[in-house]
């Protein structure tokens, strides 16, 4: 299938994003005009402590019009590595470094309408090590044991995607790490 992409111009540019109108040629012939949010990409991080305890934020996201419990994640400056991303935010968003971050993988967020693409990364060897974060985020940071993660992502009580993807992705990596099933 051939999808051309016949028209494109930005209707909108904000400070995390932009949105971008195209017209676009299906294989079919017929045309269509769709709307996607132009991002620059962002990271997320599942770090874990020596106990074997993750931490999390705890944030309001207008989004969902709540307070959500969520791994650490940060946007990509324009041209900033993915990794050197992932080193900054672990420090804003939980006040810990990591001594090794090794990235376990990546997706798209929502690929029918943005092209936000995250890249994921496992922190481990943290150590205090602060930095100052944004002006506009008041998080609450929050550790528990990875088994109890694990069960609350199964029960329900996690419910952001990147979160939810991200601790799929890591939980190989922790189970050697921990040496223990997470179910």
């Amino acid at each position: 299938m051939t999808f051309e992409i016949l028209d494109s111009e930005t209707t909108y540019t904000g400070r995390a994003f932009s949105v971008q109108r195209t017209t676009l040629l299906l294989p079919d012939g017929r045309q269509t005009v769709l709307d996607m949010v132009v991002h620059p990409g962002a990271v997320t991080l599942v770090p874990v402590d020596g106990e074997g305890s993750i931490w999390f934020v705890r944030q309001y996201r207008l989004g969902a019009r709540q307070t959500l419990l969520e791994l650490p994640a940060g946007t990509l400056e324009p041209g900033e590595d993915p990794q050197v991303c992932a080193g900054r935010e672990v420090r804003e968003e939980t006040g810990m470094g990591a001594a090794e971050l090794l990235k376990i993988g990546e997706f798209y967020m929502a690929p029918g309408y943005s092209s936000e693409f995250m890249h994921v990364y496992l922190a481990t060897g943290l150590f205090p090590s602060p930095l100052s974060g944004d002006a506009d985020e008041f998080l609450q940071v929050e550790k528990m044991p990875a088994a109890q993660v694990y069960a609350m992502a199964r029960e329900g009580q996690l419910i952001d995607g990147k979160t939810l993807a991200s601790l799929l992705l890591a939980r190989p990596y922790l189970e050697r790490l921990l040496g223990a099933v997470l179910g």
